[in-house]
């Protein structure tokens, strides 16, 4: 069995959460695999190694679980994008908008040098929303966005239509 098999039969399908109608795509049975865990480590590094990637830029939260062992297997740094609130010097923010209101991502304002080349990693896509806000949060820094990168990417919901032009965008399971 290939990883991608591995990775997809270890993820959780949680019908009617957190809202009926809606398919919950639950990771944490993946993580707790030794193997299916190594397995998104390896697909990430194999796309991103060799690169001249700067940081891995971490959304919070599950993106932390596979950004800092993907910044160390590149040799890049890692960047955390966080909810407000969670960082303790000068931050910069970005506001975006979700079904039921709004949301904002914050990360240090000393985060990232101007030109750099940042990946940014979550564990998700979905509509998008969250992802782009980081892209723009790194892009408003002076960062160099060359891709955003997933493990799972729901398709029917579009979200790679959302994510700002020019950045790659890669996932390893669809459904």
């Amino acid at each position: 069995m290939d990883s991608i098999e591995l990775v997809k039969n270890k993820i959780r399908s949680i019908k009617d959460f957190p809202v009926k109608g809606i398919i919950f795509r639950d990771i944490t049975t993946a993580v707790k695999d030794k193997d299916a865990l190594q397995g998104m480590i390896n697909f990430l590094t194999e796309r991103f190694k060799n690169k001249g990637i700067d940081y891995v830029a971490v959304v919070e939260s599950r993106g932390f679980v596979f950004g800092s062992a993907l910044a160390y297997n590149i040799n890049a740094g890692c960047i955390l994008i966080r909810k407000p609130g969670k960082l303790p010097a000068e931050t910069i923010s970005e506001e975006y908008s979700l079904e039921y209101g709004t949301d904002k991502l914050e990360m240090h304002k000393d985060a990232i040098e101007p030109g750099k080349k940042v990946i940014v990693i979550d564990d998700l896509l979905a509509t998008g929303g969250t992802i782009t806000a980081a892209c723009k949060l790194l892009k408003k820094a002076g960062a160099d966005v060359k891709a955003a990168a997933f493990i799972i990417e729901l398709e029917e919901l579009k979200g790679r239509n959302n994510i700002p032009g020019g950045i790659e965008v890669v996932s390893m399971i669809k459904y």
